[in-house]
């Protein structure tokens, strides 16, 4: 079997002269439907040794073949996806609907062809809006750059636990809310999430926005799909997925004017990298950190460089480690380190691409909020969120006004909850998560959203 951290186009690799360190689970609470990762695969295809990724062997499903369609969107392969939560219909169907694995083609941030894995939903419940049945791309919050984190794995087996690895596909609930209405669901793996042929590149706005729509696209296609071209879309995310929709409403009038967007949930994106550097570092998420280096590191040869003038030994071996870690493991390994312990002479990494104005212009690139975004968008941060900064997210909001963009902005108050303990910044996903479900069903419908442009100066 050969491992993802000696596979071909990870930098992380290049730099540590060292392997990842065991991440030990000590306990975990499961429910009973949970079903434990870690099962044999299929018979690896293309010839290709099946791929490991923290003792979890990656379905031959997942490794993309070497010749890419030519057309974004089309579909590479299919097969059905056992959802690893779901009950049986009275009509015999599985509740809360039928899955299909898929992969698809898309276009990297440098232009380049590559193939996306992720997961279609065909629901059980019916439409009961006007027009043919909807379908909502959704993009997951943070999983982590392990293929074993990939969105599409997680539906199949909502617990991934083995002695070195830990996720949990906590965004099943939006995903069954969103199916519950009789919408159509189709779920991302982002570029390098799951596909063993390259790393995630975390929080990259262009891959993010292109995989989401090309998701929407070849929704159309898969077998048994009852959406179609006139399907209206919705597209849905919170934290990391809030930056992917965020980036996709953007990009859709100029990459994919063919998929009807109705309407786009934003929650708490990081619409500022720069300014979401400060906020992960040091705080219970600061694994996340070594996989944006990772990721844009592979994609930039410009980061690429000032990592390697930059990185000590720590920094480098940590690298190496968070490359296929997931967020389970980034927490109990990496919680609320600082980035000064894997940088040269103390520095902080903020310090660091102030100090490097060609790795700052990359981050710029990043920015979203620099174009206007189509159809109606909501965006909610929660005021008190120290992770991905409510400033930043709102700054978003009033960018796409300023634009003439047709926004709903809802800062959501709640007390703080924890300085840097990832709480400020969870417990908005789940107190908005009916709000924000309820407001895209609408678009979906085909009903009005109203502006709330005008009480940005009165909002926090």
């Amino acid at each position: 079997m050969s491992s993802r951290n000696t596979r071909p186009r990870t930098p992380s690799a290049a730099l540590s002269p060292r392997g990842p360190r065991v991440v030990r689970i000590l306990a975990v609470a499961a429910a009973a439907a949970v079903y434990l990762a870690g099962s044999g695969a299929p018979a690896a295809a293309d010839d290709t040794a099946p791929v490991v990724s923290r003792g979890v062997t990656i379905p031959a499903f997942y490794h993309p073949p070497a010749d890419l369609p030519a057309v974004n969107g089309t579909l590479i392969r299919t097969e059905p996806l056992p959802l690893g939560l779901s009950i049986p219909g009275l009509d015999g169907r599985p509740m809360p609907g039928t899955a299909t694995r898929l992969m698809y083609r898309s276009t990297d941030s440098n232009g380049r062809a590559v193939g996306v894995t992720g997961a279609y939903i065909e629901p059980w419940a019916a439409w009961r809006g006007t027009g043919p049945r909807p379908l909502v791309a959704v993009a997951s919050g943070t999983m982590g750059q392990g293929d074993q984190c990939a969105p599409s794995f997680a539906l199949q087996h909502p617990l991934t636990l083995t002695g070195d690895t830990l996720s949990v596909g906590y965004e099943a609930l939006a995903i069954y809310r969103l199916l519950a209405t009789g919408a159509a669901v189709v779920v991302t793996d982002y570029v390098g999430l799951g596909a063993t042929d390259r790393l995630h590149t975390y929080v990259n706005r262009l891959d993010e926005g292109r995989a989401l729509l090309d998701a929407a696209r070849a929704a159309r296609t898969v077998p048994g799909a009852s959406v179609t071209d006139r399907s209206r879309v919705g597209l849905y995310g919170y934290s990391q997925g809030g930056g992917a929709s965020a980036a996709a409403a953007e990009l859709q009038p100029a990459y994919a004017p063919d998929v009807p967007l109705a309407g786009t949930y934003v929650g708490a994106p990081p619409a500022d990298l720069t300014a979401v550097i400060g906020g992960i570092d040091g705080s219970a998420l600061a694994g996340a950190l070594g996989w944006s280096l990772n990721g844009f590191a592979q994609s930039d040869p410009a980061v690429r460089d000032v990592i390697e003038a930059n990185v000590n030994d720590a920094g480098r071996a940590a690298l190496k480690d968070t490359s296929t870690m997931c967020v389970g493991d980034a927490i109990l390994r990496y919680a609320f380190t600082k980035s000064s312990r894997w940088i040269t002479g103390g520095r902080s990494l903020t310090a660091v691409i102030a100090a490097a104005p060609e790795a700052q212009a990359v981050l710029d690139r990043q920015r979203i909020g620099t174009l206007k975004p189509a159809g109606p968008v909501r965006v909610a941060t929660g005021v008190q969120d120290d992770i991905v900064p409510h400033r930043q997210a709102r700054q978003l909001a009033v960018d796409w006004c300023r634009k003439g963009g047709d926004v709903t902005y809802q800062a959501i108050a709640l007390p703080d909850l924890g300085d840097k303990i990832l709480t400020n910044h969870l417990v908005p996903l789940i107190t908005d998560q009916g709000d924000a479900v309820a407001w895209l069903t609408d678009r979906l419908a085909g009903r009005t959203a109203y502006s709330n442009c005008w009480t940005m100066p009165l909002q926090p």
